[in-house]
């Protein structure tokens, strides 16, 4: 079984990141603090324009946060520590000046829907289905929450939040403006994604950072509003409810 990583390749001035966990692409602390760091070291670095952000393998892009690390919570502190790594990976890509292609090849739960909503743009194949599944244990989309709402609405993240038992597939999160364009295959999706990173290096730096300001606007205070959203799921995943919820999962 291969170890998790997050690595990145520089390719014709695109950097390719890519992260993995054998537990369907999950993001344990230390995978998130790594990404994290990866995002905001690519963004200062001027061989490279464009980003792509991506998970191995080809069936799921990111199941969300790491089960094993959310069941060993047992204070508040820690549970906010907890809930700040998909936090500190939004902002690290809000704040990144260079745009950050989406490509989620399968099926994305939680905390990786936050990230496919942080990304300028997004593209799938038909099987990336999402889910908000938080409610299920009890907590709630809070961190990722203005990330999902900034892309889908309010009516549309309330509406997966609310139903956290499904998946809504990859076209219903196309008409609601998440993905772009969604593809047959990973195969076309790979060339997709190569066309626009290449093209987009065509194009002045400075403007597609001016841009990207633009685009985020409104979200200046997303350090703050971030660090208060994980305070409030680090009270809560130490509910009776939630910890009679997680037992389940041991």
């Amino acid at each position: 079984m291969k170890e998790p990583y997050v690595n990145i390749l520089v390719e014709n001035e695109i950097g390719y990141i890519e992260f993995f966990h054998p537990e369907h692409n999950s993001l344990p602390g230390k995978l998130l603090s790594q990404l994290a760091q990866t995002i905001t070291e690519a963004g200062n670095n001027e061989a490279i324009k464009v980003l792509v952000l991506k998970s191995a393998g080809d069936r799921t892009f990111c199941a969300g946060a790491s089960f094993k690390e959310l069941i060993a919570i047992n204070d508040q502190a820690t549970g906010k520590l907890f809930f700040s790594g998909f936090a500190n990976v939004i902002n690290a890509m809000r704040k990144c000046p260079k745009f950050i292609i989406g490509r989620v090849q399968g099926k994305t739960v939680g905390g990786g829907v936050g990230l496919a909503s942080a990304t300028d743009y997004c593209m799938a194949t038909k099987y990336a289905a999402i889910k908000l599944s938080e409610l299920n244990v009890g907590i709630g989309p809070f961190v990722v929450g203005p990330a999902v709402e900034r892309k889908l609405g309010v009516s549309a993240m309330s509406q997966i939040a609310i139903d956290a038992n499904t998946f809504y597939p990859a076209d219903w999160a196309k008409e609601k403006g998440l993905f772009t364009q969604v593809f047959d295959s990973v195969e076309a999706l790979d060339e997709a994604v190569k066309a626009l990173a290449e093209n987009l290096c065509k194009y002045n730096p400075e403007a597609m950072k001016e841009m990207k300001t633009m685009f985020w606007k409104g979200t200046e205070n997303w350090d703050a509003l971030l660090a208060e959203r994980a305070a409030i799921s680090g009270r809560l995943v130490l509910s009776t409810f939630t910890k009679e919820t997680l037992k389940r999962f041991k």
